[in-house]
C-alpha cells in the first residue's frame, strides 16, 4: 500500500459499532473452533480410520496451539500492529480449515486443527484494539461482547455442528469454517483501522521457544495424563519436564532486556489474582461443557437419553445470555468496577454447581443450571480484562490479555482431563458400553463448587485500586 494509500485509510473515519461487531464476529468465528468437531468426536476413529488414542490429538492439538500461541501472538500484536497479527490469524484458520476439509486421513486434519487454533489470539487482540480506539464510556460495553464471544461461539455453534454432521458429510464443518474465516478476514479488512499504537523493541525469539516447549509439556501431561497413566514415564517427562523449562524460562525472562513477557507486571497483584481467577472459571465453564451435555446423552437411569441435536439446543441458550448481558456489564462496570462483576460472576458459577448437587434429576434442571453458568460466565469474561488492562501499560495491553486468555485455557484443558478421569474411574459396563454412574456426575459437581468457590475467594484478594496505567482512552481524557 502506498503512503498516500495508508495515510487516507486511516483518516477514514469508521464507525465505532462496525469495528466492534467486526471484532466480535471474528471471536465467535475462533470460539466455534473449540466446539466444531464436539458431535463427531466418538465417530473420529471411525471416519478416519484411526485408534482413539491417536484421533484424541484432533481436540487435544487445538487446545495445545491455542494455549502456546495466545500470549505469543499478543506479544506480536503489541509489537508490529494488532490489526496485522489478527489477519494473519485468521488467515491461518483459513488455511487449516481447508487442509481438514480436503484430508481423509488423521494426519491432514490434525494438521488442520492445529492451524485452527492460532486463531484463538484474534480474543485478546480484539480486546487490545478496543482500548486502543474507544472511549472509556464506550470500552466496558465492547469488551464485555468481545468476551461474551468466547462462550457464545462454542455454544451457538454447538448446534449448527450438530445439525451440519446429521444432513451432510463430515467434511462440510470444515468448509463452513473456511467460510467462516473468509468472513472474518474481510470484515477486519474493512471496517478494522490498522494499529499505531506499538511497542518497540525486538522479538524475543528465546522466550517463544522457551514458553512453547514448557507450556507444551505441562498441557500434554494434563491433558493425555489420564489415557497415559498419570504416574507414567510419558505424563511424567513431558508435566516435570514441561515445569522445569518454565522455571528456566521464567529467570530468563526476568534477566532478559526486552522480555516476551514481562513477568513482573504479570506479578502485580491485581494481574496476578485475576489470572488465577481465570484458571477457575476456565475450569468451571469446560467442566460444564463435558458434563452437561454428556449427562443429557447418557441412557439409563444415569442421564436422559438425548440425541446430539437436541442436546446442543438445550446448551445453546446459555451463549444468548452471554450475549445479553454484554450491554449491561458494561454499566456495571462503570457503575460498581469489575472486581465486584468478577465476584457476582464467579457466584454465580458457583452457585450453579451447588444447584446441581441438589436437582439434577430434571431436564429442566440441567437447563436453568446452565443458564447460571452463562450469567456466570457472561459477568467473569467481561470483568477479567478490564481488571487486566487497568493494572497494565497500553503498549504491553495485548500480551497480557494473550496472558489471561492462557490462564483460562490452562483451566479448560485441566477440566476436561480431571472430569473425564473420574467419569471413567466411576463407571459400569451397560451392555458392552462403559457409562458413568449418577455418582461420578455428583463428585464432579462437588469438584466444580470447590473450584467455582476457590474463584470467588481469588477475587476477593483483587487490590480495589490499581495503579493507573498510561493510557487516555482509559483515564478518561478522551
Amino acid at each position: 500500500m502506498s503512503d498516500d494509500a495508508a495515510r487516507r485509510r486511516l483518516t477514514r473515519s469508521v464507525p465505532a459499532w462496525a469495528v466492534v461487531a467486526a471484532l466480535a464476529f471474528t471471536g465467535m468465528a475462533s470460539a466455534y473452533m473449540f466446539t466444531l468437531v464436539v458431535p463427531i468426536q466418538s465417530e473420529l476413529p471411525r471416519l478416519l480410520d484411526a485408534s482413539r488414542e491417536d484421533t484424541a490429538w484432533v481436540v487435544t492439538i487445538t487446545l495445545l496451539v491455542a494455549a502456546c500461541a495466545t500470549p505469543i501472538s499478543g506479544r506480536l500484536g503489541d509489537m508490529y500492529g494488532k490489526r496485522r497479527i489478527v489477519l494473519v490469524l485468521i488467515a491461518a484458520l483459513i488455511a487449516g480449515s481447508v487442509v481438514a476439509a480436503l484430508s481423509h486421513g488423521i494426519i491432514g486434519v490434525i494438521v488442520g486443527r492445529g492451524l485452527q487454533g492460532l486463531t484463538t489470539g484474534v480474543v485478546p487482540l480484539g480486546i487490545a484494539i478496543m482500548r486502543d480506539v474507544l472511549p472509556p464510556k464506550r470500552l466496558g460495553t465492547a469488551v464485555a461482547l468481545m468476551s461474551a464471544t468466547m462462550g457464545v461461539g462454542g455454544s451457538v455453534g454447538m448446534p449448527v455442528s450438530a445439525f451440519i454432521v446429521e444432513h451432510f458429510d463430515w467434511h462440510a464443518l470444515f468448509w463452513v469454517s473456511t467460510g467462516l474465516g473468509v468472513a472474518a478476514f474481510v470484515v477486519v479488512r474493512v471496517l478494522v483501522q490498522p494499529s499505531t499504537l506499538r511497542s518497540p523493541g525486538r522479538f524475543d525469539l528465546l522466550g517463544t521457544i522457551g514458553l512453547t516447549i514448557g507450556l507444551s509439556g505441562v498441557l500434554l501431561a494434563i491433558s493425555r495424563g489420564a489415557e497415559w497413566g498419570w504416574l507414567s514415564l510419558p505424563t511424567l517427562a513431558s508435566g516435570l519436564g514441561g515445569v522445569a523449562v518454565l522455571l528456566v524460562w521464567g529467570v530468563y525472562q526476568l534477566r532478559a532486556p526486552e522480555p516476551l513477557i514481562d513477568l513482573r507486571v504479570a506479578a502485580r497483584p491485581a494481574v496476578l489474582f485475576t489470572n488465577l481467577a481465570s484458571i477457575c472459571m476456565g475450569f468451571a465453564l469446560f467442566g460444564s461443557n463435558v458434563l452437561l451435555p454428556q449427562l443429557l446423552e447418557l441412557p439409563g437411569e444415569t442421564g436422559f437419553d438425548l440425541g446430539v441435536f437436541e442436546t446442543a439446543l438445550l446448551i445453546m441458550p446459555s451463549g444468548f445470555i452471554m450475549m445479553i448481558i454484554a450491554p449491561l456489564s458494561g454499566w456495571l462496570e462503570r457503575t460498581v468496577g469489575p472486581r465486584i462483576m468478577l465476584t457476582a460472576g464467579t457466584a454465580a458459577v458457583a452457585l450453579s454447581y451447588v444447584w446441581l448437587l441438589v436437582l439434577s434429576s430434571e431436564v429442566w434442571h440441567i437447563f436453568v443450571a446452565n443458564m447460571i453458568v452463562g450469567v456466570g460466565i457472561g459477568l467473569s469474561f467481561a470483568a477479567m480484562p478490564m481488571l487486566i488492562m487497568r493494572s497494565v501499560p497500553a503498549e504491553e495491553t495485548g500480551v497480557s490479555n494473550g496472558i489471561n486468555a492462557l490462564a483460562r485455557s490452562l483451566g479448560t484443558s485441566s477440566a476436561s482431563t480431571v472430569m473425564a478421569a473420574v467419569l471413567a474411574a466411576m463407571a459400569v459396563d451397560v451392555g458392552g458400553r462403559s457409562i458413568p454412574t449418577s455418582e461420578a456426575f455428583v463428585a464432579c459437581f462437588w469438584i466444580g463448587a470447590v473450584v467455582g468457590i476457590a474463584a470467588v475467594a481469588l477475587s476477593l484478594l483483587i487490590p480495589r485500586h490499581s495503579t493507573p496505567p498510561r493510557h487516555a482512552a482509559v483515564r478518561g481524557d478522551l
